[in-house]
């Protein structure tokens, strides 16, 4: 009975250890992860306001869609400054001491923080998936809704505006609404030649339906290849939204696509290079047969080449991309397994030198070779894998650190 009490009395006492211990954690890991995520979220819309022109609603309305995009990048390191601060401040009190002297070995004081950092991992797995589905998708239909505003502030204060979609415009001079000699350069999305007009004045509003900037000329001159003429009175000229914007809001890249449509676009994209391959080698093939072997030459082949190659890259990319996406999420079980054991055996209160201890070398070696492998992976010169190299090296640093702690 005495031995069995005892046995119920330890129990109790480790799973309240293992109680306080988490509260701490997360009263910290709560706390700096506010602080921190305040501080990005404010750089990355604050960024995005200057860089775009946007009014004051406009950018309130970006941050609950740049939210996610901010708790990516600080979960992780936040994380790790909330076991430094806590294991650190334990350690220096001799908490961790005087519970080794009761038979508690430091790994039961590390388990149930190394448990939840792996449910918090999965989680900013969860997060960087939100942050592309729906964060970073709301982000360019507020932009693309401000851009009458955004258009309007450039003009007011630069008299030019011009976007990476082929769209020029020149004023004299805006008056409230009115711009005043407006000179328009537009490249039509079809190829065609671009379009010029000059005018007397101009006004911009968005259309009904929020898809298309309209530009009401008055006493217009056209000039393009096809079209040259005055065209006299009021006439309404319509932009889609996405080629009126400064850069392509619309462009699905492999990091833009949420993870359950990977493997779709994944599928897709092998269909269309095995497709590309089987055409070039039935041209291949014929011109050989008939002789013609100066088409094989490879000034012949440039665009077709080009196409090949850029279906390639994106498949490169689309197989890489779930495993960087996992890997990042779980950076905070790497940070995690290397910041407690250094915490204690450091034995200091100090938290901001326990975790620049701890972050300096994630900052110079985990970081350069997560890039690296995602910059291999990308160009299909080694397998998706290598991406978690960081995340690898890490925990194997982590282990050796919690089995001398342990001792």
């Amino acid at each position: 009975m005495c031995a069995n009490g005892l046995l119920v009395y330890g129990q109790v006492a480790m799973s309240r250890i293992a109680g306080y211990i988490l509260s701490e954690v997360l009263q910290a890991f709560a706390l700096t992860l506010l602080v921190m995520t305040g501080f990005v979220l404010l750089a990355v819309v604050g960024v995005e306001a200057v860089r775009e022109g946007l009014s004051f609603s406009a950018v309130v309305q970006l941050i609950p869609y740049s939210l996610p995009m901010a708790l990516r990048f600080t979960v992780p390191g936040t994380m790790l400054f909330a076991v430094c601060s806590v294991y650190g401040r334990m350690s220096d009190a001799n908490e961790v001491t005087a519970l080794r002297a009761l038979g508690i070995p430091p790994w039961t004081l590390m388990r149930p923080t190394i448990v939840v950092s792996i449910v918090i991992s999965a989680l900013t797995v969860w997060l960087n998936d939100v942050a592309v589905s729906w964060g970073t998708a709301g982000i360019n239909r507020v932009i693309l809704q401000s851009v009458e505003q955004i258009i309007y502030g450039r003009l007011q204060t630069q008299r030019s505006y011009s976007n990476q979609r082929g769209l020029t415009i020149l004023v004299q001079d805006v008056q409230d609404r009115r711009l005043i000699n407006p000179a328009l350069t537009y490249q039509p999305k079809d190829g065609s030649s671009p379009i010029s007009i000059f005018a007397q004045e101009a006004e911009l509003r968005l259309d009904e339906n929020a898809t298309a900037l309209v530009i009401l000329f008055r006493n217009m001159q056209v000039e393009s290849e096809q079209v040259r003429g005055d065209v006299p009175g009021e006439f309404r000229f319509e932009i889609p939204l996405a080629l009126a914007a400064r850069k392509d809001r619309h462009g699905r890249t492999p990091s833009d696509i949420p993870m359950r449509e990977l493997a779709r676009e994944l599928r897709t994209t092998q269909q269309l290079l095995a497709r590309k391959e089987h055409q070039l080698s039935a041209l291949v093939a014929l011109d050989l047969a008939t002789g013609r072997f100066d088409r094989l030459e490879k000034e012949g082949w440039g665009r077709s080449l080009e196409e090949l190659q850029s279906l390639r890259g994106r498949l490169y990319r689309l197989l890489a991309e779930p495993w960087r996406r996992w890997a990042a999420g779980f950076s905070c079980l790497a940070f995690v397994m290397v910041g407690i054991p250094l915490a204690i055996l450091l034995r200091t209160a100090d938290t901001w030198t326990t975790f620049g201890l701890c972050f300096l070398p994630i900052l110079v070696v985990y970081y350069p070779l997560f890039m690296a492998g995602i910059d291999r992976a990308k160009a299909g010169a080694a397998p998706p894998v290598v991406v978690w190299g960081g995340n690898l090296l890490l925990m194997a640093i982590g282990l050796w650190l919690i089995r001398r702690a342990n001792r």
